[in-house]
């Protein structure tokens, strides 16, 4: 047998084609040509839609972490993973046909590249066994993916997968998958006619190939020989057909989601850039398209609709109309109706400024074919751009807008890298700051914040009223303390709130902590305030608190609610705030791991903990809270099915908690039923707002004889012995 006869994918050729060789090649290396030439043609033509619309944004820093990132996402694929039955389907098809993508390579540069040139032969002996096994394992993986696949998408049909329990489904999902699948057949077909006629031994190798030629016994060798020639051919159309639709379809994906990967955001967790020049800033926040960045359209782009953020979000499985999937997805659709009259306006400004005539002549005929195009798709939608529509009101509904609670769920799990939380707090920054539209109860709790610095209103004389019989002293009266406590509106006002900060204050005094308050010269964090859009309201709050603790010297600053901690701690520095900031579970942990407290008390019953938005997901805080509960003695510790990165929203964040929720279930309440299904008798919080808001659920579900919510500093004082354990007061406001 000869030597070539003992490669797999184009070996044998001589063996089986009545075509001579060199025009069999030649052909097929024109028709490689025009898919890659289609391929190439679909991504030049995206690159000038993505760079038609939007603000310049720079995500070029950093260039050793981007590749890191792009690595770790693409060849481990850490995000899609993390939902393991869909991340395993996924996993299957991409490993499988990228090992069968890089095996197809290795195979055709054997034959046309190191064998004829160079005499190398690689594709022989142990190495071709092992190379022929690895194939079959791959192809078969990328089958049993794409079963499994159409399986889920058209037969289990979850409902992330959807909306509001209609799918989503196109045929460009059946298409892609049976392209994939299809591809994968007649391959494995291909091999298994190859085996057949040639019949070596070895080939049991090729397991897949061998098991389906044992099933080819009747086929006269001719007969087989002829049948070979023809799924050569079908299969390699097939492959390359596949390749040039690639950008014309979900597949791009290939392309965007790793490129939206290498250009995330290195900010902290769930920074919001800030708006930085009112005085010349020509629009607040994002009311049009194009007030958008380039990125933040590209993040539409590079969505799959793989539903992740919406499995989560609780805005829409408590019933409200925000689903962040087709949140992006609407803006994708709107942005590719608009794309095609900008392309042209820009290719007509290059004209008319003579800078199209400084291209090369490549670049001229590309232009060229394009303009083509945008004419036939402008003409194909009327012969004009579509009429324009408002962002913010008709391609995102005003209920999508404020529903949103800023929980990160979406952006914490997106495969994709999207960045869904910025867009609505720069959409609510347009209605707010630009229409001064918003709701009621939103107008009344920021002219609170404005005129005495809290939500609720309360004199701002009496912010440091709860601390009076406990001798804090004040920075005005020692300033030369180690800790701020920074108490926050909550814990200075509200009669629950005040109760974690007189806890904390008893648990810093035991230890001997050296710490100290602002008093009344303390402000709200303006937290609420930058997230239902009032950033100018929120910048003014900063400020106030910024000189204040400058003028001290404040370095280190420790605060109870989640809202003002991550606030000061990646907020603050945009405006000369820069501080070490801790929030109290963190402090308590380190002061039980130092033996600085002791928990000597006993408390009994079954404790769950509750993981807040903007102490979790925000700031990475899920440990801490955790062993502080394990330290106290006599506790059994359960979980939430929706916990740490998963963990289920309050329903407070995102200015929520000063709005009312008339759409659907409260999400307090299913937050609530979730801590009932674990049969726990306390919940346990790291957030006043929480508190506030798993109070209210324990009341709604009518639990209050057998469950109660504490917070973590509460529950410690009790274990220290300093604190009678008593039922809680209702959570309200003074």
């Amino acid at each position: 047998m000869k030597e070539h006869e003992f490669y797999v994918g184009l070996e044998g050729r001589e063996v089986f084609w009545n075509i001579p060789l060199p025009i069999s090649e030649v052909f097929l290396f024109s028709l490689t040509f025009i898919a890659l030439a289609i391929f190439g043609y679909g991504i030049y033509r995206r690159w000038n839609m993505w760079k038609a619309i939007g603000k310049p944004e720079m995500r070029l820093d950093d260039m050793g972490r981007r590749v890191k990132t792009v690595l770790t996402e693409l060849f481990l694929q850490k995000k899609v993973l993390k939902d393991p039955y869909p991340g395993v389907i996924h996993g299957l098809i991409f490993f499988g046909f990228f090992v069968l993508i890089f095996g197809a390579a290795f195979d055709a540069g054997q034959h046309h590249i190191t064998e004829p040139l160079f005499g190398w032969t690689f594709l022989k002996g142990n190495f071709y066994l092992i190379f022929s096994f690895l194939l079959d394992l791959f192809g078969l993986f990328v089958i049993i993916g794409v079963v499994l696949a159409l399986d889920r998408r058209f037969v289990k049909k979850p409902d992330r997968l959807g909306y509001k329990g209609k799918m989503d489904n196109t045929p460009d999902d059946v298409i892609v998958l049976l392209l994939i699948g299809v591809i994968c057949v007649t391959g494995f077909i291909v091999e298994a006619l190859r085996i057949h006629v040639t019949n070596p031994p070895w080939e049991v190798w090729s397991f897949v190939g061998w098991l389906l030629a044992q099933t080819f016994t009747g086929i006269a060798i001719d007969t087989a020989r002829t049948l070979h020639q023809v799924s050569w051919w079908v299969h390699a159309l097939i492959a390359l057909g596949f390749i040039a639709y690639i950008p014309y379809s979900r597949l791009l994906h290939i392309i965007t989601t790793p490129a939206n990967h290498f250009l995330q955001s290195h900010k902290p967790t769930g920074y919001i850039e800030p708006i930085r020049d009112f005085e010349n800033a020509e629009a607040f926040g994002v009311g049009k398209l194009d007030e958008f960045t380039w990125k933040q359209i590209f993040d539409s782009d590079a969505c799959t609709r793989c539903g992740r953020c919406q499995d989560g979000c609780p805005a829409y499985l408590t019933g409200k109309p925000l689903s962040p999937k087709k949140m992006v997805q609407d803006i994708k659709t709107y942005w590719l109706e608009n794309a095609p009259a900008a392309v042209a306006a820009k290719k007509a400004e290059l004209e008319a400024s003579g800078e199209a005539a400084k291209q090369n002549v490549f670049m001229r005929g590309l232009n060229k074919v394009d303009s083509v195009v945008d004419k036939a798709v402008l003409s194909f939608k009327g012969d004009k751009a579509p009429a324009e529509k408002a962002l913010v009101g008709e391609v995102v509904d005003l209920h999508e807008l404020w529903a949103c609670t800023n929980c990160m769920y979406c952006m914490e799990h997106c495969s994709a890298s999207i960045e869904h939380v910025p867009k609505i707090i720069d959409m609510r920054r347009y209605k707010v700051l630009t229409e001064a539209d918003f709701a009621p109860e939103l107008q009344l709790t920021c002219r609170n914040m404005e005129n005495n610095s809290n939500p609720w209103g309360v004199g701002a004389h009496m912010r440091g009223d709860w601390a009076k019989e406990l001798g804090i002293k004040t920075l005005a009266e020692d300033p030369s303390v180690e800790y701020l406590f920074y108490v926050g509106c909550s814990g200075s006002f509200d009669d629950r709130g005040k109760k974690i900060s007189i806890a904390l204050a008893k648990i810093l005094q035991e230890a001997g902590v050296s710490f100290g308050i602002l008093g009344n010269e303390e402000g709200c964090c303006g937290d609420s305030a930058m997230r239902a859009g009032n950033e100018y309201l929120f910048q003014a709050l900063a400020q106030t608190n910024i000189d204040a603790m400058n003028g001290y010297g404040v370095k280190k600053i420790i605060a109870i609610c989640p809202h003002g901690y991550n606030a000061l701690k990646k907020d603050y520095p945009n405006f000369g705030g820069n501080f070490e900031v801790y929030h109290h579970t963190e402090i308590i942990a380190k002061l039980i791991a130092d033996g600085k407290i002791r928990l000597t008390q006993p408390l009994s019953g079954t404790f769950v903990y509750h993981d807040s938005c903007f102490l979790g997901r925000y700031n990475n805080v899920y440990d801490q809270p955790r062993q502080i509960l394990k330290a106290i003695p006599g506790l059994q510790l359960v979980e939430m099915e929706r916990s740490f990165d998963k963990s289920f929203c309050c329903g407070a964040g995102g200015a929520r908690m000063w709005m009312e929720e008339d759409i659907g279930e409260r999400i307090n309440n299913a937050r609530t039923k979730q801590a009932i299904a674990v049969k726990a008798d306390t919940i346990a919080v790291g957030c006043p707002f929480c508190l506030t808001m798993m109070s209210d659920g324990i009341k709604d579900q009518q639990m209050s004889e057998t469950m109660q919510a504490w917070d973590i500093a509460e529950l410690v004082v009790k274990a220290m012995g300093k604190e009678e354990i008593k039922p809680p007061v209702d959570a309200c406001a003074v």
